[in-house]
C-alpha cells in the first residue's frame, strides 16, 4: 500500500501530525504500536495531571478551616481516584480515534519496522510512502546501579497503575516526573523521600524557583536530598526496599515500602530496524536538522525520538515543521521559546533562559521579582506562596526568560511565552493593561521591580 505520508507512532507528535497532514490533502498511514495518544495521554501528562488535581483537592480539604468550614472530615477512595484517571484517558483516546477516522487517516494497529529506506513492514504487510516520519517517542530510563532491575523497582507507568497508596515511597530523581509524583503521593498520605543527583531539584528550572519549591515541599513533609548519588537498591527480608546513596562523602540508606525510578527518558528506537535505512542515530536519538529531516532526505524524526526537547507540545510543532519542509513551506515556529511546567502544589512554569544560562552565555540582563503574597487574587484564594521572576536583555530590554512558582504558574508562563514570541520589551510590557484582581498582576509587579 502506498501513501503520501507514513507516520510511525501515534503519540502527540504522530496523531496530531497525521491530522494536520490530512487537512493539507495528504493521504496518511499512521502506525499505532501501542495506544492512541502515546505516552503523554496514557502513561504521562494526562493521567499524572488527573492525580495532580486530586492531590490539589486533598490539599484544599485539609485546609478547609481556612475557609470557615469547621468539623470537615473526608476519606480518600483511591480506587475512585484511579477510575477517574482511566475515564479521562479513555475519553480522550476515543476522541482521537474519531478525529482520525473523520480525517480518513489509515490507522494500522501494529508497530512498524523498516524493510529499507522506502518500505516499512507491519504484521507481514508492506507499506510505502513518498515521505516517512518517525515519531515513536521514548521509554523510561533506569540508573545502571545494583538492584535497578529488581521487580520492586517501578517506573512511572507502573506507578500510574498502582492499586494502593504506598505507606512510604522513595523516588530516585527530582526532575518533573519525580517531583509531581512526590507531591501527589505525599498529599495522599505517603511518606515521601526524593533523592536527586544534581544540586537542585528540577534541573532545567531557574535556581531561585527550584530552591523555593524545595522549601515549600519540605514544609509539607517531603524529604528532599540533593547532591546525592544512588548507589544500590536492595530488598530486605521483610520485603521493604533499601536505597543506599552517597551524599557529601557519606553513605546513607533510606527504607520504604515502594520505589519509583524517575531519572528521565530515552528515545524509543528498538524494533525500528533503522540499520536498513542508513538513517544516522545513536542511543541518544535520531539525528535531525532544524527541519526534522534525517540524513535520508525523505525520512524525518519528531518528538522524543530525536531527543531535542522531550515535551509533548514540542513533538506536535516539530511535526508541523516536518510537514512544512515536505511541502517546501517556511514557518515562524520558535523552538527557542518553549513553555514548560511542573504541576506540583504550588505549580511551577517557565519559558526562555534562566539566570544561570544567561551568565554562562555572557548575556547582560535585568531582572525583576514579585511575590504572590502581595497579589490580591492569590491572597483571596489562600494561595500566597509563590514567586515571579522575569529576565530581560540589558541592551534592548527584550523579555528572554520568565520563571514562576505559584497558583496558575503554567498559564502565566504561557502568557510570557506569547509576549516573547513577539520580542516584547520591558517598556512595551509596562504599557499593557493587566486586569484586576488577577493572578497575572504578579507579572506587572515584577515589571515594576526590574533593575
Amino acid at each position: 500500500m502506498h501513501s503520501d505520508l507514513i507516520i510511525i507512532g501515534a503519540g502527540p507528535g504522530g496523531y496530531e501530525t497525521a491530522l494536520s497532514a490530512a487537512r493539507r490533502g495528504m493521504s496518511v498511514t499512521l502506525f499505532n504500536g501501542s495506544q492512541l495518544g502515546g505516552t503523554c495521554l496514557n502513561e504521562g501528562c494526562i493521567p499524572t495531571k488527573c492525580l495532580c488535581r486530586n492531590a490539589e483537592a486533598v490539599a484544599q480539604f485539609k485546609e478547609a478551616d481556612k475557609f470557615g468550614i469547621d468539623d470537615f472530615t473526608f476519606t480518600l477512595d483511591f480506587n475512585k481516584v484511579m477510575e477517574r484517571k482511566t475515564e479521562v484517558t479513555d475519553q480522550l483516546r476515543s476522541g482521537i480515534a474519531m478525529m482520525l477516522k473523520s480525517a480518513k487517516v489509515n490507522v494500522v494497529e501494529a508497530m512498524a519496522s523498516f524493510k529499507d529506506r522506502d518500505t516499512v513492514v507491519a504484521d507481514g504487510e508492506e507499506y510505502t510512502a513518498d515521505n516517512i516520519i518517525i515519531a515513536t517517542g521514548s521509554v523510561s530510563k533506569s540508573l545502571p546501579i545494583p538492584g535497578h532491575d529488581l521487580e520492586c523497582v517501578m517506573d512511572s507507568s507502573r506507578l500510574l497503575a498502582i492499586e494502593y497508596v504506598p505507606e512510604s515511597l522513595t523516588i530516585i530523581g527530582g526532575g518533573v516526573i519525580g517531583m509531581e509524583f512526590a507531591n501527589i503521593f505525599a498529599s495522599f498520605g505517603s511518606k515521601v523521600t526524593v533523592i536527586e543527583f544534581m544540586k537542585q531539584i528540577l534541573p532545567p528550572f531557574d535556581s531561585d524557583i527550584a530552591k523555593r519549591l524545595k522549601q515549600t515541599l519540605t514544609k509539607k513533609g517531603i524529604k528532599i536530598i540533593t547532591s546525592a548519588a544512588a548507589k544500590k537498591i536492595e530488598q530486605t527480608e521483610d520485603y521493604r526496599i533499601a536505597v543506599t546513596y552517597e551524599c557529601k562523602g557519606k553513605e546513607e540508606t533510606v527504607e520504604s515500602s515502594d520505589l519509583l525510578m524517575a531519572v528521565g527518558r530515552a528515545p524509543r528506537l528498538d524494533g525500528l530496524n533503522l540499520e536498513a535505512t542508513g538513517v544516522e542515530f545513536s542511543p541518544r536519538g535520531i539525528v535531525v536538522d532544524d527541519y526534522m529531516r534525517t540524513n535520508v532526505p525523505h525520512i524525518f524524526a519528531t518528538g522524543d525520538v530525536n531527543a531535542r526537547m522531550m515535551l509533548a507540545h514540542v513533538a506536535s510543532f516539530q511535526g508541523e515543521r516536518a510537514l512544512n519542509a515536505i511541502q517546501d513551506k517556511e514557518d515562524a515556529i520558535r523552538f527557542d521559546i518553549v513553555p514548560s511546567a511542573v504541576f506540583t502544589v504550588p505549580e511551577c512554569g517557565m519559558v526562555g533562559l534562566t539566570e544561570d544560562q544567561c551568565k554562562a552565555q555572557g548575556i547582560e540582563i535585568m531582572t525583576g521579582q514579585s511575590f504572590f503574597r502581595a497579589n490580591g487574587k492569590a491572597l483571596s484564594m489562600s494561595e500566597s506562596d509563590g514567586l515571579c521572576k522575569l529576565i530581560f536583555r540589558k541592551d534592548d530590554g527584550t523579555l528572554i526568560g520568565a520563571h514562576i512558582m505559584g497558583v496558575q504558574a503554567a498559564d502565566l508562563a504561557q502568557q510570557c511565552a506569547d509576549l516573547m514570541n513577539r520580542d516584547t520589551t520591558l517598556e512595551q510590557m509596562r504599557q499593557i493593561i493587566f486586569g484586576h484582581p488577577t493572578v497575572s498582576e504578579v507579572i506587572l509587579s515584577a515589571l515594576h521591580a526590574v533593575k
